[in-house]
């Protein structure tokens, strides 16, 4: 099996790959990296200093590929599979990678910050950076679901790689400022997203973790 994916299943972003190997049923062998071991973390670094996962390596074509968009165009044009998770049209394509953007930038990348601001020592927290992260998601999700429309999927009829992103950035972001009630259309997305077997695989790989997800204070934790 030349593929490897480096990776820890809590994380949202590796999640994401996870799901685009899934959906295409695409043979790798994963590697757990726990960055809390002290010799797994340097044996990492050693590989990619940049020291973020997830990171697929390559052996057919001895390739390191970092960054999770990345990694799914990769595995589109060297290991395709019936699912065309980015569309052969150039059009429809860019805007594939627009809304995959948006959910990376806007709803994962603030939701980093609220959950890492809880890990944060007394007195080292960042209220104002919070706040500001917050209202960042709640705009998205303003645009969000004047995107969908009708839509079943983000981009239209078709799974695509910005869903991909889109699943886990919007579990963990549920967790940091609710869409339920506000956003409808988002909501009733989400689900169809939660139940897609290829992110419920990958969630459920990630539950024996969901205990080292830090939690506000008064949350009851993460659940599916």
């Amino acid at each position: 099996m030349s593929l490897t994916l480096y990776f820890h299943p809590l994380s949202g972003f590796c999640q994401k790959t996870l799901v685009a190997l899934y959906e295409n049923d695409t043979p790798f062998t994963p590697q757990l990296v726990n960055f809390g071991d002290p010799t797994e973390r340097a044996d990492f670094l050693k590989l990619w200093p940049i020291g973020k996962f997830p990171l697929l390596r390559d052996d057919s074509n001895g390739r390191l590929v970092p960054e999770t968009s990345l990694i799914i165009e990769y595995l589109a044009l060297h290991y395709p599979g019936p699912a065309a998770l980015l569309p052969e049209n150039p059009v429809a394509a860019l805007e594939v990678r627009r809304l995959d953007r948006l959910l990376d930038l806007y709803v994962a990348i603030p939701m980093q910050k609220i959950v890492l601001d809880r890990l944060r020592p007394e007195g080292g927290h960042d209220p104002i950076g919070v706040a500001e992260a917050r209202a960042r998601l709640a705009s998205a999700y303003a645009v969000l679901e004047a995107e969908l429309g009708d839509r079943h999927w983000l981009a239209g009829d078709a799974f695509t790689m910005a869903d991909c992103s889109a699943a886990p950035a919007l579990f963990y972001a549920e967790r940091c400022l609710s869409f339920q009630s506000g956003y409808p259309r988002l909501a009733a997305y989400f689900e169809r997203l939660r139940t897609r077997p290829s992110y419920a695989r990958a969630l459920a790989e990630a539950e024996p973790y969901f205990q080292f997800f830090p939690r506000n204070h008064g949350d009851a934790g993460l659940s599916r």
